[in-house]
């Protein structure tokens, strides 16, 4: 569906009378894709930069196109979190990738969505005729998220530098504090909500008191996700999408590292709340892990498909995205996925797959009840309750639970395996959601072809 059409979907239509039907929107196409393992922080900066990781994946799937890389008309990358010296990263990696000067390449930042932004923007452009074949895609690599100084030792910092003479740099060393050393987490600052005041963790504990979900019902949740990735692993569901990389020491990463085969309800009970100490539920073990990944899609106009005999995995039929409370914004995927079901008169489990990206164990939990409450879906959709997806239907390879969220490119890996789960079921149609800090959702309706 177009841009106009997107926004336009729900208001109250015109009088019905002699005017021009809208052309039909350009059919979209997703041609390929691929994505780095996806590689878990280990309390020190990973052996990847997030350009690197973007740099590497993208390479893989260019080198296995019929077209070079300076016939894309454009590169589009989410990140939600670029270093200091890469700040518009897609162009960054446009140029490390050989797209050459000419091929412009730039950054979007949808927090949690940056990924799936990138995508609806390459949508847009190739809509409307602007682009005819982009690399589209998300990364972060959130193990380099920087140490800051504090504003104290910020503004001690500005005195001791405005200081001239020998009596002024002494006063200023009187005035030091040791405290004032002490760093702020970057990480830290960027997943709390700046209008609620709340980290994204205690969204979710928010979702756990609305909707009565136990620690149980997170931490069951959670081993159900490192065992669908587990198995996902040991029947190569994810083999086709990956790119190995290796590191400056030689050492291959080949796989997602950050599922637990070990992972039990006795071993979740041990771990304590982290973002509610004292009354919280929500844990690390039942919330997502801190991360490095990137993932990318190569979209195609039908001209581009035509021109270069290319042959595409499946085609994107309709985008979303809703506002909500921040402190509400893990139903967000509820929000955006609501619309989309709605204008094309589906039911969940009309599709044959979802990818619900998993922030937390609660709020899966919370969307799937939202779902089945008809009094939520009344007051926010006007409508009765349609029911939850299917768990045999949803994630079911997993999710970020266990595969980590690196936040800038969850977005695209959402969407690139939902087409592969409904390839390995013989195709059909599938939508992929994610909840966004700051109180949104985004989601995509996509089919094989």
């Amino acid at each position: 569906m177009n841009a106009s059409a997107r926004h336009s979907a729900g208001k109250r239509s015109r009088p019905a009378g002699k005017t021009a039907a809208s052309p039909a929107p350009r059919p979209i196409y997703i041609v390929d894709g691929a994505r780095t393992p996806f590689l878990k922080a280990k309390n020190a900066p990973g052996p990847f930069t997030a350009s690197d990781l973007a740099t590497a994946a993208g390479s893989a799937l260019l080198m296995r196109q019929p077209f070079a890389p300076d016939q894309l008309d454009e590169v589009i990358l989410g990140c939600a979190s670029p270093s200091p010296d890469e700040v518009n990263i897609g162009r960054v990696v446009a140029l490390r990738l050989g797209c050459g000067n000419a091929v412009p390449g730039w950054t979007v930042m949808r927090n949690c969505a940056s990924g799936m932004q990138a995508i609806d923007s390459a949508i847009a452009n190739l809509q409307c005729g602007r682009s005819q074949l982009v690399l589209a895609g998300g990364v972060d690599a959130l193990s380099h998220a920087p140490l800051l100084f504090s504003e104290k030792m910020v503004r001690w910092l500005a005195g001791w530098y405005a200081a001239r003479s020998t009596g002024d740099r002494l006063a200023m060393l009187k005035s030091f504090r040791l405290g004032h050393l002490a760093p702020v987490i970057g990480i830290m600052k960027g997943l709390t909500d700046p209008i609620v005041g709340q980290l994204m963790g205690q969204t979710a504990e928010n979702l756990a008191w609305k909707f009565g979900i136990t620690r149980e019902d997170m931490d069951a949740f959670a081993v159900e996700s490192h065992r669908r990735v587990c198995a996902g692993q040991d029947a190569g569901h994810y083999a086709d999408e990956i790119v190995p990389l290796i590191d400056r020491d030689g050492q291959v990463h080949a796989a997602d590292d950050g599922v637990r085969r070990d992972s039990s309800m006795a071993n979740l009970a041990k771990l304590k709340p982290f973002f509610d100490k004292k009354y919280g539920r929500v844990t690390p073990g039942n919330s997502s892990q801190i991360t490095d990944g990137a993932a990318w899609l190569v979209l195609a106009s039908e001209e581009a498909v035509a021109r270069h005999g290319l042959k595409p995995l499946g085609r994107i039929v309709d985008s979303q995205w809703a506002g909500l409370a921040p402190d509400q914004m893990g139903l967000g995927p509820v929000h955006a996925a609501m619309p989309i079901l709605q204008r094309h008169g589906l039911a969940p489990n009309d599709l044959d797959a979802w990818e619900l990206n998993e922030a937390f164990a609660a709020q899966v939990i919370a969307c799937l009840r939202a779902f089945e409450d008809d009094d939520y879906c009344r007051t926010h959709f006007g409508v009765d309750a349609p029911g939850a997806p299917d768990k045999s239907r949803l994630n079911v390879d997993g999710g970020a639970i266990a595969l980590g969220h690196p936040v800038g490119a969850s977005g695209a890996r959402i969407v690139l395996h939902l087409l592969e789960v409904l390839r390995r079921k013989g195709g059909g149609r599938g939508l992929a959601s994610i909840c966004i800090g700051g109180g949104q959702g985004g989601a995509m309706l996509v089919e094989t072809v």
